[in-house]
């Protein structure tokens, strides 16, 4: 975790309309947001935890394939989904729904390079510690402490309900965001945008460590409750406006990696919620379940979706370099866990194509280059067999988030890493939208990263040249 000041955030970017206060929060290092891979590379791939470091696993596919049968090794065919390449558009019914009609672009950005572009929507995190008590704050003046520490005008309040004037009420920096996306504009004119929550609390908020402890602290009565209480507070300050809500990217992974069956994962969900949730399943699948319900009930006009780690199976498809490798087959597991947890109920599912820059990470002695011609592994074509096959198995779109934002005229050094990502998705938006990619959303995932502030006007560039000829979201 980072800690600093609100002017320096990249990661959860603070806020403030009415003032302009100091605070702390928590910036996780995400998208794969963290844990050191095991790497143990055999035949088939690599077996990974956390980041998927080092792993060696891959897949053969082909540009725009359809996920049902583009298999390297003759893997299993993806099941349960409603999309296929010649089916029904499951992109063009989301969207719409949104009150769009092409493929969504975002970033986590600052307000003036928001305001630069057309773009179509804006993320930011919530994350860091919880309010002391058993609910959330009433006043974040008075009486209002997290690990301790007041929440009065400090710079050490973790809890995001009190990243604002503490004036305001507990919440009110969710409610600023959506103000200021609202009235985003562009050539002077209004071009409102779609926030974007992702909600990254478990790790932080429990204490716990990283992996299996995440969903251990899941079956903690006194914290399950916090959390919902926590999250009940986000949905009240969005209340009927539009809104994107990613829940726990990573964590849902490591609940695969913990056990095979979710619904017999142990969580206190009736106890620790009776006001939404009193007659849901005590186990982690009821509490995503719970999440998606609350969302329902809170925040009817907001969408809501699971995070799917490429990871999440022990095997790191998305670094796969063995053309021998089951891509589908290893993606139609996931898919199939994140059914069980309830990913179906949802409106569409996350996934991340690194947490760095590659050229940062060449740095560190790791290769997380995608080969732009698919000539070799890992590729592109790999990510989009994949994703596809997430997809078309669980039934609901795929959002890419927190896309490395460098490119190849960058230097190497702090916040100017090269990466090849934003280019190659700008000049192959069909091939996204032939994977039932409806939203790109590009961030830093880590204060060092390239950022849209520090990559020379490029992916501004690339936002306002889409614009003239947005993509369709069906095939």
């Amino acid at each position: 975790m980072i800690q600093e000041p609100c002017a320096a955030r990249s990661i959860v970017a603070c806020l403030f309309i009415a003032a302009a206060v100091s605070c702390t929060g928590s910036s996780p290092n995400a998208g794969n947001l963290g844990g050191s891979a095991s790497s143990s590379v055999g035949a088939s791939g690599s077996n990974v935890g956390g980041n998927g470091a080092g792993g060696t696993t891959s897949g053969t596919l082909h540009a725009g394939g359809t996920a049902e049968t583009d298999s390297a090794a003759g893997g299993s065919a993806a099941t349960g989904g409603t999309t296929s390449s010649n089916g029904s558009c499951i992109g063009a019914t989301f969207l719409s729904s949104l009150g769009k009609s092409s493929v969504m672009i975002g970033a986590t950005m600052a307000d003036a390079t928001a305001n630069s572009a057309p773009f179509d929507g804006r993320y930011l995190y919530l994350s860091g510690g919880y309010f002391d008590g058993a609910d959330p704050c009433t006043s974040c003046a008075t009486g209002c402490t997290t690990n301790g520490t007041s929440c009065a005008n400090t710079a050490g309040c973790g809890w995001w309900g009190c990243w604002q004037w503490d004036q305001d009420p507990p919440g009110q920096y969710v409610a600023n965001f959506i103000s200021t996306t609202s009235g985003a504009t562009f050539n002077s004119q209004a071009h409102p945008q779609i926030p974007m929550f992702t909600y990254y609390e478990v790790l932080q908020a429990s204490g716990a460590s990283e992996g299996a402890a995440e969903v251990t602290a899941m079956n903690n009565q006194t914290f399950l409750h916090k959390y919902f209480a926590d999250f009940r507070l986000v949905l009240q300050k969005i209340g009927t406006n539009r809104a994107l809500l990613h829940l726990e990217p990573d964590f849902w992974g490591y609940v695969e990696q913990s056990g095979s069956d979710p619904h017999a994962m142990a969580a206190p969900v009736t106890a620790a919620n009776p006001t939404d949730c009193g007659s849901s399943e005590n186990s982690i699948a009821g509490v995503a379940r719970c999440l998606i319900a609350m969302v329902r009930k809170y925040a009817s006009s907001a969408k809501v979706g699971l995070h799917a780690s490429g990871w999440g199976t022990n095997m790191d498809v998305l670094s796969n370099t063995s053309a021998s490798f089951d891509v589908v087959g290893e993606a139609t597991k996931l898919g199939n866990y994140l059914r069980a947890l309830g990913a179906a109920d949802g409106d569409f599912v996350v996934a991340d194509m690194s947490d760095r820059d590659a050229g940062y990470y060449q740095q560190q002695g790791r290769n997380s280059w995608w080969d732009a011609t698919n000539a070799t592994l890992p590729n592109f074509h790999q990510a989009f067999t994949w994703a596809k096959t997430v997809s078309n198995t669980v039934g609901k779109p795929i959002i890419w988030w927190q896309i490395p934002v460098g490119n190849m005229s960058q230097n190497n050094t702090a916040n100017h890493f090269q990466d090849n990502r934003v280019d190659y998705l700008f000049a192959h938006l069909d091939e996204v939208v032939a994977a039932n990619g409806v939203g790109l959303f590009f961030g830093a995932g880590d204060g060092q990263q390239t950022t849209p502030e520090t990559d020379g006007g490029n992916l501004v560039a690339r936002v306002k040249a889409y614009a003239a000829a947005p993509r369709s979201p069906c095939p």
